[in-house]
């Protein structure tokens, strides 16, 4: 089996393995405020668990980021990035959008991203090696058929995707329909699905974005951050804790120039 093989095999079966759990706590667990002011639950935390598990026996070598536990990059070429349950305020008030997303970095920049999200039976993976001389499989897929982006012009019929911490951008007139799903990861993904044709993230942790960083850019998608300094790659014996990266992903090119405007408000500098 060669390493690609491997990982989209591992990633199949781990993601499957804990959603089967997830599912069955779907709806029945509390909830308890981080921090941050994000709600977190026990599923998340054991989830988080069980991935980290099965990453150090299967990878031994490789490092481990995760939204729960382990917030710092680690030293060394390879990095699983975790998010182990992303909707986690969906997941606890029984809406079913939520997921499982793992990204895997290659000296810091994502190359692999896989998405699962058992409520609807989907799964989305893909790979983008950019500038990093890798090589191996290429394209974005979702149930292993291939996505890509929407070449539609942009009508008031097609869909823009806000996050919560976004809404601010309605008081000025919008050029297409709104939509809000609650996941990070779902809400990118649906650009990079042709469903969309732009998305904005206001406050996304590395975690919400990683995998969907490589999967979204393999499907054709823009990805522009919308704060000055790049996103990756991610700098070792960093804390990424509380570091957000304030993002804008659309279909076309042409489309910054009509979103970008509407949400650079979002960037902190």
């Amino acid at each position: 089996m060669d390493f690609w093989t491997e990982v989209l095999q591992f990633a199949e079966a781990t993601t499957a393995q804990v959603g089967q759990q997830l599912l069955a706590d779907f709806g029945r667990v509390q909830a308890a405020e981080k921090a941050d002011g994000s709600l977190v639950t026990q599923s998340d935390r054991w989830a988080d668990e069980a991935i980290r598990t099965a990453i150090a026996a299967q990878f031994p070598d490789h490092g481990v980021l995760t939204e729960e536990v382990e917030h710092m990059l680690p030293n060394g070429d390879w990095c699983w990035v975790i998010d182990p349950l992303d909707g986690t305020t969906n997941f606890a008030r029984g809406l079913p959008i939520w997921g499982i997303s793992i990204g895997l970095l290659y000296q810091g920049t994502p190359v692999f991203g896989y998405v699962h999200l058992p409520p609807l039976n989907q799964s989305f993976y893909g790979y983008w090696y950019g500038s990093s001389g890798l090589t191996g499989p290429t394209g974005a897929f979702r149930n292993h058929q291939p996505i890509h982006v929407s070449s539609d012009k942009l009508t008031a019929n097609h869909f823009f995707n806000l996050c919560a911490r976004s809404v601010s951008a309605l008081k000025n007139p919008f050029p297409c329909k709104i939509r809000m799903l609650g996941v990070a990861t779902y809400n990118l993904l649906t650009v990079a699905a042709g469903a969309t044709l732009g998305a904005v993230e206001a406050t996304p942790k590395i975690w919400d974005i990683a995998a969907v960083w490589a999967i979204a850019q393999a499907a054709g998608a823009m990805w522009m951050p919308l704060e000055p300094e790049p996103i990756f790659p991610l700098q070792a014996g960093e804390n990424y804790r509380d570091r957000s990266f304030p993002t804008l992903l659309v279909s076309q090119p042409d489309l910054i120039l009509v979103f970008q405007p509407l949400v650079q408000f979002l960037s902190r500098s």
